[in-house]
């Protein structure tokens, strides 16, 4: 075993290592053979030559891409590293988890066990309930799963569906024709698909059909087959629409409906349908229950925080829906 000292110079050391170390010990993860301490602004690092030299040439690009940017996230520790680490690091099982290769080199992956578990469960199941808090990257780890389905040729479509529900606003206030006012309630799946698909391909994909996005309102009386269906903020489905959607699946499809059931932004005179299906369907063999925490929360790290915060209230005042 070879010893070896990096200095980590020209930066702000918290741009490499994060609050309380988190991005050094992300990059342990990433380099499961070689055992590393941060000392000050350095780093001792222990292991074969080989794997030394990668290192030493990726912490090098690490610093570069500070200089360059002023910023470093796990995403671009991904784009640093992962993509030609393979060969050199057989044992790093982070890479088994990526589901797409986006743009720009973006890597999509499984990044918590929770979403670990989804694109497990969605492989041995034709439905599959992610349930869970903002943040928790179940609907990101659902359109990513649809589109490595599409990309694979496992499917033919990838139709992906929000009840058009208003949370506050008055949709008829909204300017615009129907299209214009739908758009913003389905506007984070969209984003997901501008993540992972070249624009130029998804404009393709979406005008010959491939990929749809419309209201769930829009899937009464189809009959969905050779799929990848998305339904996304599932608890805002009545029990009737839900039903509607579950039963319009075709027999080589598969589904994915994920929800928040503590953000129901129905009357209060309306029952969820999601909570009415996790009663109901648990039990059923092919359909999978998955339930993400804060701890799966992907977001700024503050998010986890805010979670708790309303956590504790709706534990103090049951009543209180938020």
């Amino acid at each position: 075993m070879k010893e070896l000292t990096i200095e980590i110079d020209g930066i702000d050391p918290l741009h490499f290592f994060g609050v309380n170390n988190a991005k050094f010990n992300y990059l342990k993860k990433l380099f499961p053979a070689v055992r590393m301490v941060s000392r000050g602004n350095s780093i001792k690092a222990e292991g074969t030559e080989d794997d030394l030299s990668v290192f030493q040439g990726k912490v090098d690009k690490v610093i570069e891409h500070i200089i360059r940017y002023s910023k470093l996230t796990e995403d671009d520790l991904d784009r640093i590293i992962l993509n030609d680490l393979v060969v050199h690091s057989p044992a790093n099982d982070l890479t088994k988890n990526v589901l797409v290769y986006g743009n720009n080199g973006t890597i999509v992956r499984a990044r918590t066990d929770n979403q670990r578990k989804m694109v497990e469960e969605s492989d041995k199941n034709d439905i599959l309930f992610a349930i869970g808090p903002a943040g928790t990257g179940k609907t990101y780890t659902a359109v990513a799963l649809a589109v490595r389905a599409l990309k694979e040729k496992q499917v033919r479509k990838i139709i992906l569906t929000r009840p058009a529900v208003e949370a506050g606003e008055n949709l008829g206030f909204l300017p615009g024709d129907l299209k214009e006012k739908i758009d913003p309630y389905l506007r984070p799946l969209y984003d997901a698909l501008d993540d992972m698909i070249p624009a130029d391909k998804l404009m393709y994909f979406m005008q010959n059909r491939t990929i749809e996005v419309a209201p769930l309102a829009f899937m009464r009386g189809r009959t969905l087959d050779h799929s990848f269906i998305l339904l996304d903020e599932a608890q805002n489905a009545t029990n009737m629409q839900l039903k509607m959607f579950l039963t319009r699946i075709g027999p080589s499809s598969k589904c994915i409906i994920t929800g928040d059931p503590t953000q129901v932004d129905l009357p209060r005179s309306q029952e969820s349908g999601l909570n009415t299906a996790i009663k109901l369907l648990s039990d059923i063999s092919g359909i999978s229950m998955i339930r993400l925490v804060e701890s799966d929360v992907v977001r700024h790290r503050l998010v986890k925080e805010i979670i708790k915060a309303y956590d504790k209230l709706k534990e103090m005042q049951p009543n209180t829906r938020l």
